[in-house]
């Protein structure tokens, strides 16, 4: 099964919900409600790429996609429904601006024009007024995935735009999708 304009895809592992985490031996349920979007699943595997696509995704390749793709909502009349992007049992659609990263099984993650990722980073705080030092430097990151032939490089920091990041969690590590046109700065 084909689209002539958007990609087939199934969510990782079958689940539309990302709501566990292990703390030791133990596995934990971190919600519970279908309305909290940030454990929806955000992993698809590719069943299919659209007609006459020539970029570098392929089937089978795993895609971070927008938090709304598989996600189960009530409507007005307090129904349960699925995204649009859903198409039967577990197959859903999502177009290409919704697709964010993307990797083969065995390889690393790589950003789509017109996204990037950014790994926040922690400042130091003068020691004679604060013991923490767990707190992020507002609105600076470092680069970790930006798409090919940029002119920035993975490793750079960057600052942003406010309200330009939206979190995610990449390997158990916390990052910012951002677009591109977001980045104001290199330093």
């Amino acid at each position: 099964m084909r689209s002539p304009h958007y990609f087939v895809i199934r969510p990782n592992k079958g689940v539309r919900y990302d709501n566990t985490r292990q703390y030791g031996d133990k596995e934990f349920i971190i919600s519970s409600s279908q309305e909290d979007h940030t454990v929806t699943n955000r992993i698809g595997i590719v069943d299919s790429v659209p007609i006459g696509y020539d970029g570098k995704i392929k089937p089978g390749d795993h895609i971070i996609v927008h938090h709304n793709v598989f996600r189960i909502y009530y409507d007005m009349k307090g129904e349960e429904r699925s995204s649009w992007n859903h198409y039967k049992d577990d197959v859903f659609i999502v177009e290409m601006d919704q697709v964010f990263l993307y990797r083969d099984p065995e390889g690393d993650w790589c950003a789509p024009y017109p996204f990037c990722f950014v790994k926040p980073i922690k400042k130091e705080l003068d020691a004679e007024m604060f013991t923490d030092t767990g707190i992020l430097m507002h609105l600076h990151g470092i680069l970790e995935y930006v798409p090919e032939n940029d002119v920035l490089k993975k490793g750079d920091m960057v600052s942003f735009q406010p309200e330009s990041e939206y979190e995610f969690r990449i390997n158990d590590e916390i990052m910012y999708r951002i677009k591109l046109k977001n980045l104001c700065l290199k330093i």
